[in-house]
Parts: C-alpha cells; sequence; structure tokens
C-alpha cells in the first residue's frame, strides 16, 4: 500500500504479479494475496480478469474510494442505507433503462455466471452489476449517493466474510437470484425486481449477524 501512496506506483498501472511481488518481498503468495484483497476494498487497486491488478488510486486527487463518510460508515448502518436506497433505485432503473444499458447489464450477469470458485471476483461483479443499475436510473445524485454506498461496501470487514460465506454452492444461489432480477429488470418488472432486492439486502444481512 505504502508503495501505491509513495506513487512507486502510478495510477492505472499495472502490479506485478503475485508470484513476482511474493519474490520481492519475501512472503507466501497467499499472504500477497490477503494483502491485494484488503488494498482492493480500500479502492487503491482494481483486479481485471486475465490482466492483472491496476492501481486506481490518485493521491494528487480528491479519491472517493476513501471517502472519510465510507469509512465511517459501520455494517448495520450500511444496510439501513442500502435498505432505503437499493429497492427504489431498481425502481427507478426499469423506468428510465435504455436497451444498451440493459444490455450492458446483461453482459455483467454473463461475465457473474462464470465465476465459480473466486469469492472476491464475483464480489467484484456483483458491485458493478449494482453501479450499472444505479447508472440506469439517470439520476446523478442517486448515482453519486450510491457510489457511496458502493465505498462503504469495500470495507476491510468486507473481503473476510465474503472469503469465509460465499462458498461455490452460495455463488450458484446467488447467480440463480442475479439472473432473475435481471428478467425482471428486461422485462420492466418492478414489482419482481424490488422483492429481490430486499431479500438480497435480507440474505446480506444473515451473512452480518454470522460474523457478528
Amino acid at each position: 500500500m505504502m508503495r501505491i501512496v509513495s506513487q512507486e506506483y502510478g495510477l492505472d498501472e499495472r502490479l506485478p504479479s503475485e508470484r513476482q511481488l511474493a519474490q520481492d518481498l519475501g512472503v507466501a503468495r497467499n499472504t500477497v494475496r490477503e494483502a491485494l484483497d484488503a488494498i482492493e476494498v480500500r479502492g487503491m487497486i482494481r483486479r481485471r480478469a486475465g490482466a492483472g491488478s491496476f492501481v486506481i488510486y490518485d493521491p494528487d486527487g480528491a479519491s472517493e474510494s476513501l471517502a472519510p463518510v465510507a469509512a465511517e460508515t459501520g455494517p448495520l448502518q450500511l444496510q439501513v442505507m442500502r435498505g432505503i436506497i437499493e429497492p427504489e433505485m431498481v425502481r427507478l432503473a426499469i423506468v428510465n433503462m435504455p436497451p444498451k444499458q440493459i444490455e450492458a447489464l446483461g453482459q455483467t450477469l454473463s461475465q457473474m455466471e462464470a465465476v465459480q470458485i473466486d469469492a472476491m471476483a464475483f464480489v467484484r461483479l456483483e458491485e458493478e452489476f449494482h453501479r450499472q443499475i444505479a447508472a440506469g436510473t439517470g439520476n446523478p445524485l442517486l448515482i453519486a449517493c450510491y457510489n457511496l454506498v458502493i465505498d462503504a461496501r469495500r470495507q476491510s470487514f468486507r473481503a473476510p466474510m465474503y472469503r469465509r460465506h460465499l462458498t461455490p454452492r452460495r455463488i450458484a444461489t446467488y447467480q440463480r437470484g442475479y439472473n432473475s432480477l435481471f428478467n425482471a429488470i428486461a422485462a420492466r418488472d418492478i414489482d419482481e425486481a424490488c422483492e429481490f432486492m430486499k431479500l438480497s439486502l435480507i440474505e446480506d444481512q444473515k451473512l452480518l449477524l454470522q460474523d457478528g
């Protein structure tokens, strides 16, 4: 992390491979992977399937990914805000999303359905899926608010939680659920989509309670 903050690795620069970092730092590869997970949830890097990890932290600019309000938001506070925003967000998206945005959402869903065992890869795609729904509302203020929600979801407590609970079986269950959500959005079925969002919040709440 210090190498990113000190700009040894600059904005948009690709990080060395996990194997190379492990050799350079003299640590085990799984230690590097856990460190990258922690840096990613802080919004400092972004992983791209088949391409590697890239720096997205800009120390010279105001980084939304490190917004203090997101860092200060607790798990239950986050759940309250999601409960307020997400059902209305999906309703507005269904009303306003043009066909091209729905098609792009379907492409993200296809990537989600290709994930089998990588919990963090699934979480990253899930985040992008929700971000696209927010963008589909066409409401700049709602989009900005939901970006803060996503920032809060990146907090470090979530990465180990997902690693423990997002088993391949649970990932498959979520994939079926997101497929149903996409179908509801494509069919402009507001009631069905809102119901999914509420059930999704309940599932996340269960994970938090299991970790409490």
